[in-house]
């Protein structure tokens, strides 16, 4: 919760229970409480937002407001209630107090927690459409394939820059956001007031020295800012970090014209029909070729072609790729057959897409293996896993992470304290399961891409009791 909202519901507990509790005179001023909730809640509105969370608490504040007026204009001290029907009222007026400060404590605005490096995080958007390929998934048989890339990197803010929202193009974003969910788009508004820590077309840090480069793909039916902590995370210790929205394998796309794209559940025909295998490979293949498509773009942008800012920024000899799930699957794949990809991190991976062609490839890269305690996967997966990772013809590591679910590989921990109780969500507190990821993956970027050794690649850690380590040289 916010500092102002604690405020207020503190404040309106207490006048409350003035309704019913004689003043001492040295207390007599308290009279004058509800009225300076009334203030206190403008300036909520004014500087916090509103949000509908905070609804009854408005309600709250204004009936008790209402109440404590009369004798207010009448210059008399309040008399407490008294009586049957007063106390059957006052047992209501706590029940709703109760509610209304559940419902912003149980869905608050989530805090994306604050990047671990030394950099400031500008951020940008690109709408990239590929000539060369067919829009498989769309209804029109004309459309090629278009994706959204958003891109963090180090920057240097002027005095005025403006931080980013955690959804873009909000108005449009929300409501295909919730049609997805099967919400009403009200539930999801407070995430509107979701503050980020990046900078709208920061200038990028002139640090003499290119920037090495992070690729993130989202699982099926995720989103590209899914895992707006990692991208903050990654541009704020010295990476430039590109997240990709995979349309129609997203939740939502929403293009730079307000163009909506839906998840398209046709992709993945049910379990046991005869062309599932098909399909999944299929919409696998078609994430790894949109990864190796950005790839080509990032080349374009370092050339200054797309956007002078970054024109000798990108080092592109120190590529690395991370997914989840579906997202990891697929950068398996464009790692096993693209040269470019320099190092590989799989986040709860979905390997049951590959074709075992590629499975029996070995990996040229250093790679880590993140794997949740998650019982949705069919054996298969873990045994085509723990292939991978056998096959590796470099630095492997395989981590476990005891307390983490599929969905903990995100932001969706932050969403409310018990988010525990949501599907596939771990028993281990939110943003500790958001800092192990983080650490463990600066460390492996900074080894393979920077050269930077970390101990955390030596064996367990005793600062990560979380994490069951095993790691393989070629």
């Amino acid at each position: 919760m916010r500092s102002l909202e604690i405020i207020i519901l503190v404040l309106n507990l207490l006048a409350f229970l003035m309704a019913y509790i004689p003043l001492r005179p040295a207390f007599r001023r308290l009279k004058f409480l509800p009225a300076a909730i009334v203030v206190i809640t403008l300036a909520h509105l004014l500087v916090e937002q509103y949000r509908w969370q905070m609804m009854l608490s408005y309600v709250l504040t204004a009936a008790l407001f209402m109440h404590s007026l009369p004798p207010l204009l009448k210059n008399l001290n309040p008399i407490p209630a008294r009586g049957a029907l007063a106390f059957i009222a006052g047992g209501f007026g706590f029940l709703i107090w109760l509610i209304a400060a559940a419902l912003p404590v149980v869905l608050p605005v989530p805090r994306v927690p604050s990047p671990p490096g030394s950099f400031a995080v500008g951020s940008v958007l690109y709408d990239w459409t590929d000539p060369t390929r067919a829009e498989i998934y769309s209804t029109d048989p004309n459309a090629k394939r278009e994706l959204m890339a958003q891109i963090w990197y180090p920057a240097q803010p002027t005095a005025d820059a403006k931080t980013i929202p955690y959804l873009d193009n909000f108005d449009v974003a929300l409501p295909a956001f919730a049609k997805f969910l099967k919400v009403p788009t009200f539930a999801l508004d407070h995430l509107r007031l979701v503050r980020t820590h990046s900078y709208a077309d920061a200038p990028i840090r002139n640090d003499g020295v290119p920037y090495p480069v992070v690729i993130y793909s989202h699982g099926y039916t995720g989103y590209r800012t899914a895992s707006f902590n990692q991208m903050e995370a990654l541009a704020s210790a010295g990476y430039i970090a590109i997240a990709i929205d995979h349309p129609y394998a997203a939740a939502f796309t929403v293009f730079s014209n307000g163009r909506v794209a839906l998840n398209n559940p046709a992709m993945l025909p049910p379990a046991g029909q005869p062309d599932y295998q098909d399909a999944r490979e299929k919409l696998e293949a078609t994430l790894a070729a949109d990864q190796r498509f950005v790839m080509d773009q990032l080349e374009l942008l370092n050339a200054g072609k797309l956007d002078a800012r970054f024109a000798g920024k990108l080092d592109l000899q120190r590529i690395g790729l991370t997914g989840v799930s579906l997202g990891g699957g697929a950068m398996v794949w464009a790692c096993q057959i693209d040269a470019r990809c320099k190092a590989g991190l799989v986040q709860d991976g979905w390997y049951e897409p590959l074709p075992k062609s590629i499975l029996a490839q070995a990996l040229r890269q250093p790679f880590m293996f993140m794997q949740s305690e998650t019982k949705m996967w069919k054996m298969d997966n873990l045994a085509r896993l723990d292939m991978l990772y056998q096959n590796v013809n470099a630095p492997a590591f395989h981590l476990k992470l005891a307390g983490i679910l599929h969905n903990d590989f995100g932001d969706y921990p932050l969403l409310t304290p018990l988010s525990a109780l949501l599907p596939e969500r771990g028993a281990l507190n939110g943003e500790r399961a958001l800092h192990v990821v983080d650490t463990y993956m600066l460390a492996f970027f900074d080894k393979y891409l920077k050269n930077q050794p970390s101990p955390l690649l030596n064996g367990a850690s005793r600062d990560y009791p979380e994490v069951q380590f095993r790691s393989r040289l070629p």
